[in-house]
């Protein structure tokens, strides 16, 4: 099951001197990071105070912990019954220790964090593009140990009020899926497809969460080159959306969660797994629909992934995305819906080759 969430407002926030942060700035757009975790935790246009990343679980105020966008690593999920014992924390080590800035100047860091028992350490390379609501972020995972070990690493964005409503539309080119709530050890079987999941054998639109989560988390495969996710606030006029390489994560998960009839948050996330088990279970299961449960770093191995953020100012009554489009001049996104779809486009020179 999922740890109890809490969603705190920007009012409620620790002081710089308790929750060391970076910030990034480019005079289009605000981003900041928080070191204790490595969360985004603030992502908005200049000018404007309305942040989608407004989510964090509870916790001791200073210590770090899971926050807006944070990263899953080495883990998706719960541990073993005998590595709860030894300290493992759910999600992994890597939104649980202190990151370390490298290097940072106004529109870049570069940060790492050791995660002293999976014995892997992450560089994180983060960049505002010179003009634009754009953010490309590299993640380099190296494997410290003499030997070789299974691994996951999974992107966790999660959104939150104000941004988050039960107007807010999610969308996705995740293609066949299935319920994370289906028994083992055939969790596909039935199969469900994007956007669509069954609670009771009723088929449940996930575009939407007003005040029923359930189904709280289905995974979908994605069957082009690249994948990627929208979400709109028609009512504010924004989206926030990200593209990466279904090369580097072939998995989009969608979380949502609701407390007393309102949404609370939804996660938006991507990843090398989409079977949110330990990894006795994902070891045995191997695969679901072809793509692998679990990836391999060997002994002084490091695998390098990415992915691109970004921020997009939307026309009145917008009905979200139905197509993204990716080439070497940025991003042309699609308007869902009968009639003439409006096109978005996002100048990113060469997205997903930084």
């Amino acid at each position: 099951m999922r740890l109890t969430l809490l969603l705190l407002l920007t009012a409620a926030l620790t002081t710089p001197q308790e929750r060391p942060t970076v910030v990034l700035d480019n005079g289009a757009v605000e981003a900041t990071i928080d070191l204790a975790g490595g969360g985004l935790v603030s992502f908005h246009l200049t000018g404007s105070d309305l942040n989608p990343f407004m989510w964090e679980e509870g916790g001791a105020p200073a210590a770090p912990r899971p926050r807006g966008h944070f990263l899953c690593l080495d883990r998706w999920g719960a541990p073993s019954e005998a590595e709860r014992a030894n300290g493992m924390p759910y999600h992994g080590e890597a939104s649980r220790v202190m990151w370390k800035v490298a290097r940072h100047d106004k529109a870049s860091v570069e940060m790492s964090a050791d995660l002293p028992m999976a014995g892997l350490h992450v560089v994180r390379r983060s960049r505002l593009d010179a003009n634009g609501a754009v953010l490309r972020v590299t993640e380099s995972v190296t494997n410290q140990r003499p030997l070789g070990r299974i691994y996951n690493m999974v992107q966790h964005p999660t959104i939150g009020p104000p941004f988050l409503d039960e107007s807010t539309l999610v969308d996705a080119n995740a293609r066949r899926g299935f319920m994370q709530s289906s028994p083992l050890p055939n969790p596909e079987e039935p199969s469900v497809y994007w956007p669509q999941a069954l609670k009771d054998a009723l088929p449940v639109d996930l575009r939407h969460l007003t005040d029923d989560p359930m189904p709280n988390v289905v995974s979908y495969v994605i069957d082009q080159d690249h994948g990627w996710t929208t979400a709109v606030n028609p009512a504010r006029r924004l989206l926030v959306g990200y593209v990466w390489k279904t090369a580097d994560y072939p998995w989009f998960s969608a979380w949502r969660h609701a407390e007393r009839g309102k949404p609370v948050a939804r996660g938006l996330e991507f990843g090398t797994t989409g079977l949110h088990q330990p990894y006795p279970i994902l070891v045995k299961k191997g695969f679901i629909f072809g793509r692998p449960l679990f990836s391999h770093l060997d002994a002084g191995e490091t695998a390098t992934r990415g992915y691109v953020l970004f921020l997009a100012q939307l026309p009145e009554n917008y009905r979200g995305v139905a197509s993204l489009e990716v080439s070497k001049e940025g991003l042309e996104l699609t308007e869902r819906g009968p009639g003439s779809p409006r096109t978005l486009r996002i100048a990113a020179p060469d997205p997903l080759n930084d």
